[in-house]
């Protein structure tokens, strides 16, 4: 290691660089949810800012030997930040933490650079100045990414990050840290300079490509995770018509069955023994009594979906009303149908199921016209709470990384009819409403 290298080079007031890390970290925590009130964040940002800037100032001097350890408990200190201010696993404000980081030694040292070029250079180290520099230049930069994050990866700040893509996200900023800061350490490397001049671009420039590579990333790992969105929700919807194909098989056997037990009874009752045949004949008309109590809501697809599901509870204990004008239904795609329905019965009875009371499991459906609409609510019963995201309740399971997709099927069934999706929890019930606009003439 090179003192000398070092001690001979002018570098980034602490103060700019743990201003340029709070404000990085600001930009990405403004674009994740939290259920902090205005104040509370305040109160934690402009904390985290006297915290910064009193522990990078304190370090200014140490030894050399103890600068990387100083910067790491500088990036764990924009870690804690970021994960304080948002609703986000441990992981995923490890992942906008990296990027904070490299925005902020880009923004610091491409300050520093514009400023010792024109100021510095000069002689003329005035303090005014230096702090319009820092004032202009973060102003731009922070500014111009967080319009980028704002309005050009709208949609791409996802809530959970895996270690899969924290990985690679970490190398990078590791090995972009590393190279920038090379100088420090050493000289007589061919990616080393001992030029003050050379320093602060090799630096910045660095720093620059780090910056993109963390935005390339970002968006290829949101173009991956979006397409892995869109081919689950085709093979849910595709799951949910294939459901309703057997169902409609299915019952169309059991209807031929049915013509036939009735002769099949008739000879039945000419059995001898009384108690023999009373009994046989007592079960066999329950078992067809179950099959028979099929809905007819006037919409064919409708009725094959309900009658499937309510086999179902009727075989989980599940008690499950239903009130529903299938004729609203028509102008609607077959696999629409499917979706809405199929989805919404699907997790009621999977929620139903882990109920240990059988007396409150329930589900209740409904299909009505209000004015010019189709009112679709289908509701069970529900104990707890329930936190959302952009409308979808957020899983109970431990994997949190892929969920809603149900959810998400039925809401994009709804908006294929300009309709609406709503999902809510009230009176110890969970609620799905759908509101969707009838078509011209085809209202009741």
């Amino acid at each position: 290691m090179d003192v000398e290298a070092v001690t001979t080079i002018t570098d980034i007031p602490r103060w700019c660089t743990a201003l340029a890390e709070w404000l990085a970290c600001v930009v990405y925590i403004s674009q994740c949810r939290t259920s902090l009130t205005r104040g509370r964040r305040w109160l934690l940002a402009g904390g985290a800012l006297v915290i910064q800037v009193l522990f990078l100032e304190l370090t200014e001097d140490v030894l050399l030997w103890l600068w990387v350890p100083c910067m790491l408990v500088a990036i764990g200190l924009m870690m804690l930040f970021i994960y304080l201010s948002c609703d986000i696993s441990v992981i995923t404000a490890g992942y906008y933490c990296v990027r904070a980081f490299l925005l902020a030694e880009l923004a610091a040292s491409l300050e520093w650079q514009l400023y010792c070029y024109n100021v510095s250079s000069q002689g003329d180290e005035v303090l005014v100045q230096e702090i319009l520099y820092v004032a202009v230049i973060y102003a731009a930069a922070f500014g111009l990414i967080w319009y980028i994050e704002k309005y050009w990866l709208a949609g791409s700040h996802d809530s959970q990050i895996t270690w899969r893509e924290l990985a690679p996200a970490a190398v990078i900023g590791v090995a972009v840290f590393a190279v920038s800061n090379l100088s420090f350490y050493y000289r007589n490397t061919p990616f080393s300079s001992t030029v003050v001049s050379d320093i602060h671009s090799i630096r910045t420039l660095v720093d620059l490509s780090g910056v993109a590579l963390l935005y390339a990333f970002h968006i290829q790992r949101a173009s991956l995770r979006a397409r892995y969105e869109v081919e689950t929700l085709n093979t849910l919807l595709q799951s949910q018509y294939a459901q309703y194909r057997q169902s409609k098989e299915s019952i169309e056997l059991v209807n031929r069955k049915y013509h036939d037990l009735k002769h099949q009874i008739t000879v039945l009752r000419q059995e001898p023994d009384a108690a023999a045949r009373s009994a046989y004949l007592d079960q066999m008309e329950a078992d067809i009594r179950s099959y028979e109590a099929q809905n007819k809501t006037g919409n064919s697809v409708l009725d094959t979906i309900l009658t499937g599901k309510a086999l179902q509870c009727q075989e989980n204990h599940i008690a499950m009303t239903c009130v529903a004008d299938g004729h609203l239904l028509d102008f609607m795609d077959t696999m629409d149908i499917c979706s809405i329905f199929g989805n919404a019965l699907d997790n009621a009875i999977q929620y139903e199921q882990t109920l240990p009371d059988l007396e409150r499991r329930s589900i209740r459906l409904s299909v009505s016209q209000q004015k010019q609409f189709v009112l679709i609510h289908i509701a069970n019963f529900f104990e707890g709470t329930l936190d959302f995201e952009d409308g979808i309740p957020q899983t109970t399971k431990g994997d949190r990384a892929f969920h809603g997709y149900g959810v998400k099927s039925i809401r994009a069934a709804a908006e294929k009819y300009r309709g609406s999706c709503s999902v809510e929890v009230e009176q110890s019930s969970f609620c799905l409403k759908l509101l969707i606009p009838l078509p011209q003439g085809a209202d009741s």
